[in-house]
Protein backbone atom coordinates (compact mmCIF):
# COMPACT_ATOMS: atom_id res chain seq x y z
CA UNK A 1 0.00 0.00 0.00
CA UNK A 2 2.70 2.33 0.78
CA UNK A 3 4.42 1.76 -2.45
CA UNK A 4 1.17 2.22 -4.60
CA UNK A 5 0.99 5.99 -3.51
CA UNK A 6 4.21 6.84 -4.65
CA UNK A 7 4.50 8.65 -7.50
CA UNK A 8 7.49 7.75 -10.47
CA UNK A 9 10.03 9.71 -9.04
CA UNK A 10 9.74 8.92 -5.54
CA UNK A 11 9.71 4.88 -6.32
CA UNK A 12 12.93 5.21 -8.40
CA UNK A 13 14.43 6.39 -5.03
CA UNK A 14 12.76 3.89 -3.36
CA UNK A 15 14.01 1.29 -5.61
CA UNK A 16 17.52 2.80 -5.52
CA UNK A 17 17.68 2.53 -2.06
CA UNK A 18 16.59 -1.10 -1.80
CA UNK A 19 19.60 -1.94 -4.62
CA UNK A 20 21.72 -0.50 -2.47
CA UNK A 21 20.71 -2.03 0.93
CA UNK A 22 20.17 -5.50 -0.86
CA UNK A 23 22.73 -6.91 -2.36
CA UNK A 24 20.61 -9.79 -3.76
CA UNK A 25 18.09 -7.69 -6.05
CA UNK A 26 19.26 -6.52 -9.02
CA UNK A 27 18.54 -4.87 -12.42
CA UNK A 28 17.56 -7.30 -15.23
CA UNK A 29 14.53 -9.19 -16.40
CA UNK A 30 15.97 -12.64 -15.92
CA UNK A 31 14.00 -14.53 -13.44
CA UNK A 32 15.47 -16.78 -11.39
CA UNK A 33 14.70 -20.56 -11.99
CA UNK A 34 12.59 -22.29 -9.07
CA UNK A 35 13.77 -25.31 -8.01
CA UNK A 36 10.92 -26.95 -5.76
CA UNK A 37 13.90 -28.74 -3.46
CA UNK A 38 16.08 -25.74 -3.51
CA UNK A 39 13.05 -24.21 -1.69
CA UNK A 40 12.51 -27.30 0.63
CA UNK A 41 15.84 -27.70 1.36
CA UNK A 42 15.33 -24.07 2.80
CA UNK A 43 12.33 -24.98 4.69
CA UNK A 44 14.30 -27.29 6.06
CA UNK A 45 17.68 -25.37 7.34
CA UNK A 46 15.49 -23.30 8.94
CA UNK A 47 13.87 -25.25 11.36
CA UNK A 48 17.42 -26.44 11.75
CA UNK A 49 18.85 -23.47 12.63
CA UNK A 50 16.04 -22.27 14.87
CA UNK A 51 17.17 -24.58 17.26
CA UNK A 52 20.49 -23.80 17.70
CA UNK A 53 20.28 -19.96 17.95
CA UNK A 54 17.73 -16.76 17.50
CA UNK A 55 16.57 -16.49 14.29
CA UNK A 56 14.96 -13.28 15.07
CA UNK A 57 18.07 -11.87 16.27
CA UNK A 58 18.64 -11.52 12.52
CA UNK A 59 15.50 -11.35 11.40
CA UNK A 60 15.00 -8.26 13.25
CA UNK A 61 12.78 -5.29 11.85
CA UNK A 62 16.14 -3.13 11.82
CA UNK A 63 17.66 -4.95 9.20
CA UNK A 64 14.18 -4.38 6.55
CA UNK A 65 15.39 -1.44 4.72
CA UNK A 66 13.29 1.66 4.04
CA UNK A 67 12.56 1.39 0.53
CA UNK A 68 13.56 4.41 -0.95
CA UNK A 69 15.01 4.33 -4.36
CA UNK A 70 15.94 5.64 -8.02
CA UNK A 71 16.40 3.04 -10.68
CA UNK A 72 17.52 4.23 -14.88
CA UNK A 73 16.36 0.85 -15.65
CA UNK A 74 12.98 1.81 -17.74
CA UNK A 75 12.70 1.22 -21.51
CA UNK A 76 14.80 2.94 -23.77
CA UNK A 77 11.87 4.35 -25.82
CA UNK A 78 10.16 5.86 -22.97
CA UNK A 79 9.15 9.43 -23.75
CA UNK A 80 10.08 10.94 -20.50
CA UNK A 81 13.96 9.98 -20.66
CA UNK A 82 15.38 12.02 -17.72
CA UNK A 83 14.47 14.58 -14.84
CA UNK A 84 16.51 17.75 -15.12
CA UNK A 85 18.52 18.41 -11.94
CA UNK A 86 18.61 22.34 -11.06
CA UNK A 87 22.25 23.04 -9.82
CA UNK A 88 21.55 27.01 -9.06
CA UNK A 89 22.26 29.35 -6.38
CA UNK A 90 20.00 30.47 -3.91
CA UNK A 91 18.02 33.40 -3.31
CA UNK A 92 19.85 34.57 -0.26
CA UNK A 93 23.39 33.83 -1.63
CA UNK A 94 22.59 35.52 -4.87
CA UNK A 95 21.65 39.02 -1.90
CA UNK A 96 24.95 37.90 0.16
CA UNK A 97 27.28 38.14 -3.08
CA UNK A 98 25.72 41.67 -4.62
CA UNK A 99 26.08 42.80 -0.37
CA UNK A 100 30.09 42.25 -0.60
CA UNK A 101 30.40 44.34 -3.41
CA UNK A 102 29.02 47.11 -1.85
CA UNK A 103 31.21 49.34 -0.12
CA UNK A 104 29.86 49.30 3.79
CA UNK A 105 31.40 49.72 7.30
CA UNK A 106 31.26 46.39 9.21
CA UNK A 107 28.74 47.29 10.98
CA UNK A 108 26.20 47.95 7.96
CA UNK A 109 27.35 45.12 6.22
CA UNK A 110 26.83 43.00 9.60
CA UNK A 111 23.22 44.30 9.40
CA UNK A 112 22.97 44.21 5.68
CA UNK A 113 23.27 40.09 6.30
CA UNK A 114 20.98 39.87 8.87
CA UNK A 115 18.53 41.93 7.10
CA UNK A 116 18.88 39.44 3.71
CA UNK A 117 18.17 36.25 6.49
CA UNK A 118 14.97 38.13 7.58
CA UNK A 119 13.97 38.05 3.94
CA UNK A 120 11.26 35.46 3.34
CA UNK A 121 10.84 33.19 0.18
CA UNK A 122 8.57 35.86 -1.65
CA UNK A 123 11.20 38.67 -1.19
CA UNK A 124 10.07 39.93 1.75
CA UNK A 125 11.11 41.50 5.14
CA UNK A 126 7.24 40.57 7.06
CA UNK A 127 9.24 41.34 10.21
CA UNK A 128 8.54 45.11 12.47
CA UNK A 129 11.90 47.33 12.29
CA UNK A 130 11.72 47.78 16.21
CA UNK A 131 12.00 43.86 16.70
CA UNK A 132 14.66 43.57 14.33
CA UNK A 133 16.50 46.46 16.27
CA UNK A 134 16.50 44.50 19.25
CA UNK A 135 17.25 41.01 17.30
CA UNK A 136 20.17 42.81 16.70
CA UNK A 137 21.14 44.21 19.95
CA UNK A 138 20.13 40.73 21.98
CA UNK A 139 21.71 37.83 19.50
CA UNK A 140 24.68 40.02 17.55
CA UNK A 141 25.31 42.62 20.38
CA UNK A 142 25.05 44.98 17.67
CA UNK A 143 23.09 48.36 19.03
CA UNK A 144 21.47 50.60 16.11
CA UNK A 145 18.35 53.10 15.87
CA UNK A 146 15.27 51.97 13.85
CA UNK A 147 16.42 55.05 11.82
CA UNK A 148 19.95 53.48 11.26
CA UNK A 149 18.23 50.35 10.43
CA UNK A 150 16.02 51.88 7.83
CA UNK A 151 18.77 52.91 6.41
CA UNK A 152 20.45 49.67 5.95
CA UNK A 153 17.42 48.49 4.64
CA UNK A 154 17.23 50.85 1.78
CA UNK A 155 20.45 49.74 0.49
CA UNK A 156 19.45 46.01 0.78
CA UNK A 157 16.27 47.24 -1.02
CA UNK A 158 18.61 48.41 -3.69
CA UNK A 159 19.58 45.05 -4.53
CA UNK A 160 18.98 42.62 -7.20
CA UNK A 161 15.77 41.57 -8.40
CA UNK A 162 14.15 45.25 -8.24
CA UNK A 163 11.47 44.92 -5.08
CA UNK A 164 13.56 42.56 -2.67
CA UNK A 165 13.42 43.69 0.82
CA UNK A 166 10.09 45.61 1.10
CA UNK A 167 8.01 45.20 3.68
CA UNK A 168 4.38 45.70 1.99
CA UNK A 169 3.29 45.10 -1.58
CA UNK A 170 2.62 48.76 -1.88
CA UNK A 171 6.71 49.67 -1.25
CA UNK A 172 7.52 46.30 -3.30
CA UNK A 173 5.50 47.88 -6.42
CA UNK A 174 6.92 51.34 -5.57
CA UNK A 175 10.56 49.81 -5.18
CA UNK A 176 9.94 48.44 -8.86
CA UNK A 177 8.84 51.73 -10.44
CA UNK A 178 11.49 53.94 -9.28
CA UNK A 179 13.98 51.72 -10.98
CA UNK A 180 12.16 52.12 -14.06
CA UNK A 181 12.51 55.69 -16.53
CA UNK A 182 10.31 58.20 -15.11
CA UNK A 183 7.23 58.89 -16.98
CA UNK A 184 4.58 60.58 -16.39
CA UNK A 185 1.70 57.28 -15.80
CA UNK A 186 4.67 55.76 -13.49
CA UNK A 187 5.12 58.97 -11.45
CA UNK A 188 0.99 59.05 -10.97
CA UNK A 189 1.22 54.80 -10.44
CA UNK A 190 3.52 55.49 -7.39
CA UNK A 191 0.97 58.53 -5.95
CA UNK A 192 -1.47 55.71 -6.38
CA UNK A 193 0.05 53.00 -4.74
CA UNK A 194 1.77 55.43 -1.85
CA UNK A 195 -2.03 57.56 -0.65
CA UNK A 196 -4.52 54.74 -2.44
CA UNK A 197 -3.53 51.26 -2.45
CA UNK A 198 -6.62 50.43 -0.54
CA UNK A 199 -8.84 52.21 -3.30
CA UNK A 200 -6.91 50.43 -5.60
CA UNK A 201 -6.54 47.21 -4.90
CA UNK A 202 -10.36 46.78 -4.05
CA UNK A 203 -10.96 48.72 -7.68
CA UNK A 204 -12.64 51.79 -6.32
CA UNK A 205 -11.69 53.47 -9.61
CA UNK A 206 -13.85 56.16 -9.32
CA UNK A 207 -12.56 57.37 -5.89
CA UNK A 208 -8.94 57.37 -7.59
CA UNK A 209 -10.29 59.13 -10.21
CA UNK A 210 -11.41 62.05 -8.75
CA UNK A 211 -8.81 61.88 -5.85
CA UNK A 212 -5.94 61.61 -8.30
CA UNK A 213 -7.77 63.71 -10.57
CA UNK A 214 -7.77 61.61 -14.25
CA UNK A 215 -9.60 60.04 -16.90
CA UNK A 216 -10.53 56.67 -18.03
CA UNK A 217 -7.26 56.48 -20.41
CA UNK A 218 -5.16 57.88 -17.56
CA UNK A 219 -6.25 54.79 -15.07
CA UNK A 220 -5.73 52.46 -17.73
CA UNK A 221 -2.23 53.44 -18.40
CA UNK A 222 -1.61 53.41 -15.12
CA UNK A 223 -3.21 49.99 -14.57
CA UNK A 224 -1.78 48.57 -17.47
CA UNK A 225 1.94 49.72 -15.75
CA UNK A 226 1.32 48.34 -12.62
CA UNK A 227 0.10 44.95 -14.03
CA UNK A 228 3.70 44.55 -15.53
CA UNK A 229 5.09 44.42 -11.97
CA UNK A 230 6.40 41.51 -9.74
CA UNK A 231 4.55 41.38 -6.41
CA UNK A 232 6.99 38.40 -4.97
CA UNK A 233 10.25 39.18 -5.88
CA UNK A 234 11.69 36.38 -4.46
CA UNK A 235 9.56 33.79 -6.91
CA UNK A 236 11.54 35.32 -8.95
CA UNK A 237 15.00 34.80 -8.98
CA UNK A 238 17.68 32.07 -9.72
CA UNK A 239 17.27 30.62 -7.26
CA UNK A 240 14.24 28.10 -7.66
CA UNK A 241 14.19 24.83 -8.82
CA UNK A 242 10.57 24.03 -10.27
CA UNK A 243 9.95 20.62 -10.04
CA UNK A 244 8.94 18.55 -13.03
CA UNK A 245 6.03 16.78 -13.46
CA UNK A 246 6.16 13.20 -14.87
CA UNK A 247 2.83 11.17 -15.41
CA UNK A 248 2.31 8.04 -14.13
CA UNK A 249 0.05 7.10 -17.01
CA UNK A 250 -0.72 7.88 -20.47
CA UNK A 251 -4.29 7.81 -22.57
CA UNK A 252 -3.99 8.26 -25.99
CA UNK A 253 -6.68 7.81 -29.16
CA UNK A 254 -5.73 5.31 -31.47
CA UNK A 255 -7.66 3.92 -34.08
CA UNK A 256 -11.00 5.99 -32.78
CA UNK A 257 -10.63 3.91 -29.11
CA UNK A 258 -8.42 4.73 -26.22
CA UNK A 259 -5.29 3.36 -25.30
CA UNK A 260 -3.84 3.30 -21.59
CA UNK A 261 -0.48 2.73 -20.73
CA UNK A 262 1.98 2.90 -17.72
CA UNK A 263 5.16 4.93 -17.59
CA UNK A 264 7.70 2.27 -18.09
CA UNK A 265 9.62 4.02 -14.85
CA UNK A 266 6.66 2.08 -12.96
CA UNK A 267 7.64 -0.95 -14.16
CA UNK A 268 11.34 -1.04 -13.49
CA UNK A 269 12.99 -4.95 -14.56
CA UNK A 270 14.40 -6.28 -11.20
CA UNK A 271 15.37 -10.02 -10.62
CA UNK A 272 16.67 -12.01 -7.75
CA UNK A 273 20.86 -12.30 -8.01
CA UNK A 274 21.67 -15.85 -9.08
CA UNK A 275 25.03 -15.53 -7.27
CA UNK A 276 23.09 -15.25 -4.32
CA UNK A 277 21.26 -18.02 -5.23
CA UNK A 278 24.09 -19.86 -5.58
CA UNK A 279 25.58 -19.02 -2.47
CA UNK A 280 22.31 -20.06 -0.41
CA UNK A 281 22.65 -23.72 -2.17
CA UNK A 282 26.25 -24.34 -1.33
CA UNK A 283 25.43 -23.53 2.37
CA UNK A 284 23.02 -26.44 2.04
CA UNK A 285 25.17 -28.49 0.64
CA UNK A 286 27.42 -27.88 3.62
CA UNK A 287 24.65 -27.45 5.99
CA UNK A 288 25.62 -30.73 8.25
CA UNK A 289 29.35 -29.50 8.56
CA UNK A 290 28.87 -25.63 9.10
CA UNK A 291 30.21 -23.32 11.75
CA UNK A 292 27.87 -20.89 13.82
CA UNK A 293 29.08 -18.27 11.64
CA UNK A 294 28.56 -20.06 8.64
CA UNK A 295 25.09 -20.50 9.27
CA UNK A 296 24.74 -16.55 10.20
CA UNK A 297 26.10 -15.84 6.88
CA UNK A 298 23.40 -18.97 4.88
CA UNK A 299 20.93 -17.23 7.52
CA UNK A 300 21.94 -13.59 5.98
CA UNK A 301 21.89 -14.76 2.70
CA UNK A 302 18.81 -16.16 2.88
CA UNK A 303 17.13 -13.15 4.69
CA UNK A 304 18.53 -10.81 1.63
CA UNK A 305 16.87 -12.99 -1.03
CA UNK A 306 13.46 -13.25 0.68
CA UNK A 307 13.67 -9.58 0.47
CA UNK A 308 14.33 -9.20 -2.42
CA UNK A 309 11.88 -11.73 -3.99
CA UNK A 310 9.07 -9.80 -1.87
CA UNK A 311 9.86 -6.21 -3.11
CA UNK A 312 10.07 -7.69 -6.69
CA UNK A 313 6.52 -8.91 -5.93
CA UNK A 314 5.36 -5.76 -4.22
CA UNK A 315 6.24 -3.93 -7.36
CA UNK A 316 4.45 -6.48 -9.50
CA UNK A 317 1.45 -6.02 -7.11
CA UNK A 318 1.75 -2.12 -7.60
CA UNK A 319 1.88 -1.81 -11.19
CA UNK A 320 -1.28 -4.18 -11.74
CA UNK A 321 -3.20 -2.38 -9.03
CA UNK A 322 -2.40 0.82 -10.96
CA UNK A 323 -3.16 -0.05 -14.69
CA UNK A 324 -6.62 -1.72 -13.30
CA UNK A 325 -7.46 1.40 -11.01
CA UNK A 326 -6.49 3.73 -13.98
CA UNK A 327 -8.58 1.39 -16.51
CA UNK A 328 -11.55 1.82 -14.67
CA UNK A 329 -11.29 5.55 -14.49
CA UNK A 330 -10.99 5.62 -17.94
CA UNK A 331 -13.86 3.71 -19.30
CA UNK A 332 -15.88 5.16 -16.52
CA UNK A 333 -15.19 8.94 -18.19
CA UNK A 334 -15.12 7.73 -21.61
CA UNK A 335 -16.79 10.64 -23.06
CA UNK A 336 -14.44 12.88 -21.99
CA UNK A 337 -11.15 11.05 -22.43
CA UNK A 338 -12.64 10.96 -26.46
CA UNK A 339 -13.70 14.48 -26.47
CA UNK A 340 -11.75 16.76 -23.81
CA UNK A 341 -15.07 17.98 -23.04
CA UNK A 342 -15.05 19.07 -19.28
CA UNK A 343 -19.20 18.91 -19.47
CA UNK A 344 -18.81 14.84 -20.79
CA UNK A 345 -17.29 14.37 -16.85
CA UNK A 346 -19.47 12.22 -15.04
CA UNK A 347 -19.95 12.42 -11.12
CA UNK A 348 -17.80 10.14 -9.97
CA UNK A 349 -16.48 9.08 -6.01
CA UNK A 350 -14.08 6.88 -4.91
CA UNK A 351 -16.70 4.43 -4.12
CA UNK A 352 -17.53 4.11 -7.96
CA UNK A 353 -14.52 2.73 -9.06
CA UNK A 354 -13.70 1.37 -5.54
CA UNK A 355 -16.87 -1.44 -6.24
CA UNK A 356 -15.74 -1.81 -10.27
CA UNK A 357 -11.87 -3.30 -9.12
CA UNK A 358 -13.28 -5.05 -6.10
CA UNK A 359 -11.11 -3.13 -3.92
CA UNK A 360 -10.78 -0.55 -0.71
CA UNK A 361 -11.66 2.54 -1.00
CA UNK A 362 -8.12 3.44 0.30
CA UNK A 363 -6.30 1.93 -2.55
CA UNK A 364 -7.70 3.93 -5.35
CA UNK A 365 -7.57 6.85 -3.11
CA UNK A 366 -3.53 6.61 -2.88
CA UNK A 367 -3.63 6.27 -6.76
CA UNK A 368 -6.11 9.14 -7.27
CA UNK A 369 -4.48 11.51 -4.94
CA UNK A 370 -0.82 11.11 -5.90
CA UNK A 371 -0.60 9.98 -9.32
CA UNK A 372 -0.88 11.91 -12.93
CA UNK A 373 -2.07 10.89 -16.27
CA UNK A 374 -0.95 12.35 -19.70
CA UNK A 375 -3.86 12.46 -22.09
CA UNK A 376 -4.33 14.69 -25.44
CA UNK A 377 -5.81 17.66 -23.55
CA UNK A 378 -2.80 18.13 -21.12
CA UNK A 379 -1.56 16.21 -17.47
CA UNK A 380 -3.97 15.94 -14.85
CA UNK A 381 -3.72 15.08 -11.53
CA UNK A 382 -6.32 11.87 -11.53
CA UNK A 383 -8.22 12.96 -8.73
CA UNK A 384 -9.13 15.88 -10.65
CA UNK A 385 -11.34 13.74 -12.34
CA UNK A 386 -13.71 12.92 -9.52
CA UNK A 387 -16.57 14.94 -8.49
CA UNK A 388 -20.11 15.28 -6.44
CA UNK A 389 -23.10 14.72 -8.26
CA UNK A 390 -26.17 17.55 -8.75
CA UNK A 391 -29.74 17.18 -10.06
CA UNK A 392 -30.23 19.49 -13.07
CA UNK A 393 -33.94 20.27 -13.98
CA UNK A 394 -34.61 16.99 -15.59
CA UNK A 395 -33.53 15.28 -12.48
CA UNK A 396 -30.64 13.92 -14.10
CA UNK A 397 -27.15 13.44 -11.96
CA UNK A 398 -24.69 15.91 -13.46
CA UNK A 399 -20.91 16.83 -12.21
CA UNK A 400 -20.10 19.44 -10.22
CA UNK A 401 -16.92 19.79 -12.31
CA UNK A 402 -19.17 20.49 -15.41
CA UNK A 403 -21.10 23.25 -13.39
CA UNK A 404 -17.78 24.90 -12.67
CA UNK A 405 -17.05 24.82 -16.19
CA UNK A 406 -19.65 26.77 -17.10
CA UNK A 407 -19.13 29.09 -14.45
CA UNK A 408 -15.89 29.65 -16.01
CA UNK A 409 -17.55 30.51 -19.68
CA UNK A 410 -19.65 32.98 -17.97
CA UNK A 411 -17.20 34.73 -16.41
CA UNK A 412 -14.72 34.43 -19.15
CA UNK A 413 -18.05 36.11 -21.38
CA UNK A 414 -18.95 38.56 -19.28
CA UNK A 415 -18.86 42.40 -19.66
CA UNK A 416 -15.36 43.18 -17.58
CA UNK A 417 -17.04 46.79 -17.36
CA UNK A 418 -20.06 44.76 -15.39
CA UNK A 419 -19.09 41.85 -14.15
CA UNK A 420 -21.24 39.49 -13.41
CA UNK A 421 -22.64 39.19 -9.83
CA UNK A 422 -23.34 35.96 -8.09
CA UNK A 423 -26.95 36.43 -8.24
CA UNK A 424 -26.82 36.90 -11.86
CA UNK A 425 -24.56 33.69 -12.18
CA UNK A 426 -26.94 31.68 -10.31
CA UNK A 427 -30.01 32.98 -12.16
CA UNK A 428 -27.55 32.31 -16.01
CA UNK A 429 -27.10 28.95 -14.65
CA UNK A 430 -30.56 28.19 -13.49
CA UNK A 431 -32.01 29.10 -17.49
CA UNK A 432 -29.52 26.51 -18.52
CA UNK A 433 -31.28 24.18 -16.27
CA UNK A 434 -29.14 24.12 -13.69
CA UNK A 435 -30.71 25.52 -10.36
CA UNK A 436 -28.28 26.92 -7.83
CA UNK A 437 -28.27 28.96 -4.85
CA UNK A 438 -26.07 31.73 -4.69
CA UNK A 439 -24.02 30.76 -2.06
CA UNK A 440 -23.26 27.73 -3.59
CA UNK A 441 -21.97 29.76 -6.66
CA UNK A 442 -20.08 31.78 -4.52
CA UNK A 443 -17.87 28.64 -3.20
CA UNK A 444 -17.35 27.04 -6.42
CA UNK A 445 -16.39 30.94 -7.63
CA UNK A 446 -13.63 30.22 -4.46
CA UNK A 447 -12.82 27.27 -5.56
CA UNK A 448 -11.94 28.80 -9.34
CA UNK A 449 -10.10 31.67 -7.69
CA UNK A 450 -12.42 33.83 -9.37
CA UNK A 451 -12.99 36.64 -7.33
CA UNK A 452 -16.08 38.67 -6.64
CA UNK A 453 -17.60 40.82 -9.06
CA UNK A 454 -16.11 44.20 -7.93
CA UNK A 455 -12.56 42.40 -8.13
CA UNK A 456 -13.47 41.67 -12.24
CA UNK A 457 -13.97 44.90 -12.96
CA UNK A 458 -12.17 46.76 -15.89
CA UNK A 459 -12.32 50.14 -17.04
Amino acid sequence: MKLIQLPTIALEQRIKQEMEENPALEEGSEEMERDDDLYEDERNEEEVIETEFDVDEYLSDDEIPDYRTQANNYSADDEEKSVPVGVTTSFSELLITQIGLRKLSDQEEEIALYLVGCIDEEGYVRREMRAIVDDLAFTQGIMVTEEELEKVLKIVQDLDPPGVGARSLAECLILQLKRKEVTEARETAIDILDGSFDEFIKKHYSKIKQKHDLDDDELREVINEISKLNPKPGGSSGGRVIQQVIPDFTIGIRDGELELSLNARNAPELRVSRSYSNMLSGYKEAKGSMSKSQKEAALFVKQKLDSAKWFIDAIRQRQQTLLITMEAIMNYQYDYFMTGDEKKLRPMILKDIADQIHMDISTVSRVANSKYVQTPYGTFLIKEFFSEAMKNEQGEDVSTREIKKILEELVEGEDKKKPLTDDKLAAMLKEKGYPIARRTIAKYREQLNIPVARLRKQI
